[in-house]
């Protein structure tokens, strides 16, 4: 009895185990083994590369990147294209939460001289605000 009573525990505890992480997740979501946090910070990094993987990075978050959206608009600002363009990506997988990116974007869509980034940053208000491009 006692052995079918701890392996219905473990059953239990094995199965709550992901739900369990994910709402700790939900807290700070980690994506590659890191929190939210520490890609955010990443986008202030001095190295290009590091920049571009932490606005990817974000982007597969979703909407739960939604915390990273004040650093993603200061990240449109970014020096290096290949900067620029995963940010406008990371936008767009974040979705309606990033509503308060959209002036920003709509300024880059008639601003950005690389018209790849141009596209994307209306791809991005499409998937935000699609209302905001009624006048387009």
């Amino acid at each position: 009895m006692f052995k079918r009573t701890m392996g219905a525990a473990a059953v239990a505890v094995l199965t709550m185990a992901p739900v369990l992480h994910a709402q700790g997740a939900a807290k700070d979501p980690v994506t590659d083994g890191r929190p939210l946090s520490e890609w955010i910070a990443d986008l202030k990094a001095d190295a290009p590369q590091t920049r571009n993987a932490a606005a990817y990075e974000i982007s597969g978050l979703g909407p739960a990147g939604a915390p990273a959206v004040s650093a993603l608009i200061v990240a449109l600002d970014d020096p290096n294209p290949t900067v620029r363009f995963p940010v406008t990506v990371a936008l767009a997988e974040i979705g309606p939460a990033a509503a308060e990116a959209v002036p920003r974007l709509k300024k880059m869509m008639d601003e950005e001289i690389n018209d790849e980034i141009a596209a994307s940053a209306k791809r991005a208000v499409r998937r935000i605000k699609p209302e905001a491009l009624a006048d387009q």
